[in-house]
C-alpha cells in the first residue's frame, strides 16, 4: 500500500489541560457549562493559572481536528498505512508547541506548523465532571494562522498529494481564507473536503463564516446540539432527519459529489443524509461505570470515518469505524491512544 499522504487536516493545535472535578463550583465560579465549548473571555483567563496551581492536571495533545487526524492515523497504521494523515495549525515556539508536535509525530502524523515566534501555543481547559466535560480555549498562537503558511513548498506538497481534507468548524473562527483556498483546490481536483459544526457558538456567531466553508463541504459532521442550533437559526424544524436531508441538499461548490451530512448523538443512533435518503446507525451504548471523559468523542468518530472513507469503504463501514473510535476514546481520559489500534 502505498504511504503518501492521503488526509490533511487544518485547525487550530491546543494543549488540553484536563482536570477531573468532584462537583460545579469551579465551572459555577467562571459561568462554564457541561457539554459546552466555548473561546475564552478576559474573564476565563485566571482558570488556566488557577487549574496548573491548585489540581493535578494532565497535559494532553488536542485541538478538535488534530485529536481527529490523530486517530485516522491511528487506525490506518493497523492496516499498514503508516504516514498517511498530516495536519497544519499555528503554534507558538514554546515548550507546549513542541509537546504538542511530539505527540502527533509519536502517533505517526506529519506536521507542519506555523510557528509564531511572539504568541505561545494555544491551551484549552477541559473540566470534567462525572465523565461530561466543559472545554474553554484561548486560542494564542492558534489564532495566528495566516494563508501564507499554504504558500511554503511543503504545504503545498501535502495539498496535493491529499485526497482527504478536514478542518473543525472551530478552524472558521480563526481563517477562513485558509480553509477556502484548501477547499478551492479539493473541489476544483474532485477531491474530498470535509467539515464539522463543532459547536453551537459557530453556528450562532460565526453564521457567515459558516455558510462560506458549508459550500464545499462534501461530508459534513456534527452533534444533535449542534444541528438543532443550526436547524433553529434556519428555521428546518425539529426533526433532525429532515434537518440532515435539508443540509445535505443546499448548493455546494462541488457538483461532482454529493453532500452527505452526519449527525450523532450520543448514545442514540447516527444520522445520515446523501441524495434525499436518511439512513439511521444504532450505537452500542457503553454503561454509564465505563465512561471516563467524553471529551473527544466526536472527534474520534470523525477519525475513524475517515480511516474507512480513504480506503474506499462505504459510509455504514465508516459510521461503524466511528463509533467503535468513539466508544473507545470515552473509556480514556483525553484522547490519548497505544501504540496497536486493535480495529478490524
Amino acid at each position: 500500500m502505498s504511504n503518501s499522504i492521503v488526509i490533511v487536516g487544518m485547525e487550530n493545535p491546543l494543549l488540553d489541560i484536563s482536570v477531573e472535578l468532584p462537583d460545579h463550583s469551579l465551572l459555577d465560579k467562571y459561568g462554564l457549562k457541561l457539554d459546552s465549548a466555548i473561546l475564552a473571555e478576559e474573564k476565563h483567563l485566571p482558570l488556566y493559572k488557577e487549574l496548573v496551581d491548585n489540581y493535578q492536571p494532565k497535559y494532553i495533545a488536542g485541538g478538535s481536528t488534530q485529536n481527529s487526524i490523530r486517530v485516522a492515523q491511528w487506525m490506518l497504521k493497523a492496516v499498514g498505512r503508516t504516514g498517511a494523515t498530516a495536519f497544519m495549525g499555528c503554534v507558538g515556539n514554546d515548550d507546549f508547541g513542541r509537546q504538542l508536535d511530539e505527540c502527533a509525530t509519536k502517533d505517526g502524523v506529519k506536521t507542519h506548523y506555523m510557528v509564531d515566534e511572539t504568541t505561545p501555543t494555544g491551551k484549552c481547559a477541559c473540566l470534567i465532571v462525572d465523565g461530561e466535560r466543559s472545554l474553554c480555549t484561548d486560542l494564542e498562537a492558534a489564532n495566528n494562522f495566516k494563508p501564507t503558511h499554504l504558500k511554503t513548498d511543503l504545504s503545498k506538497k501535502l495539498i496535493e498529494s491529499a485526497e482527504i481534507f478536514y478542518s473543525s468548524g472551530f478552524f472558521l473562527t480563526v481563517s477562513v481564507e485558509s480553509y477556502v483556498a484548501v477547499a478551492e483546490h479539493a473541489a476544483a481536483n474532485n477531491k474530498i473536503q470535509c467539515l464539522n459544526l463543532s459547536a453551537p457558538f459557530i453556528v450562532e456567531f460565526f453564521g457567515d463564516n459558516l455558510a462560506t466553508a458549508l459550500e464545499y463541504a462534501d461530508f459534513l459532521f456534527g452533534n444533535e446540539s449542534e444541528a438543532e442550533t443550526y436547524a433553529k437559526k434556519h428555521n428546518m424544524g425539529g426533526d433532525l432527519k429532515e434537518v440532515a436531508l435539508k443540509v445535505a441538499a443546499l448548493p455546494k461548490k462541488n457538483t461532482k459529489r454529493s453532500r452527505t451530512v452526519v449527525f450523532t448523538q450520543g448514545s442514540k443512533s447516527t444520522i445520515v443524509a446523501c441524495d434525499g435518503t436518511v439512513t439511521e446507525y444504532a450505537v452500542d451504548p457503553l454503561p454509564k461505570e465505563q465512561i471516563v471523559d467524553t471529551n473527544g468523542a466526536g472527534d474520534a468518530f470523525v477519525g475513524g470515518f475517515l480511516s474507512q472513507l480513504v480506503q474506499g469503504k462505504s459510509v455504514a463501514d465508516a459510521v461503524l469505524a466511528g463509533h467503535w473510535a468513539s466508544r473507545y476514546i470515552i473509556q480514556q481520559s483525553g484522547t490519548q491512544l497505544p501504540t496497536e489500534c486493535t480495529y478490524k
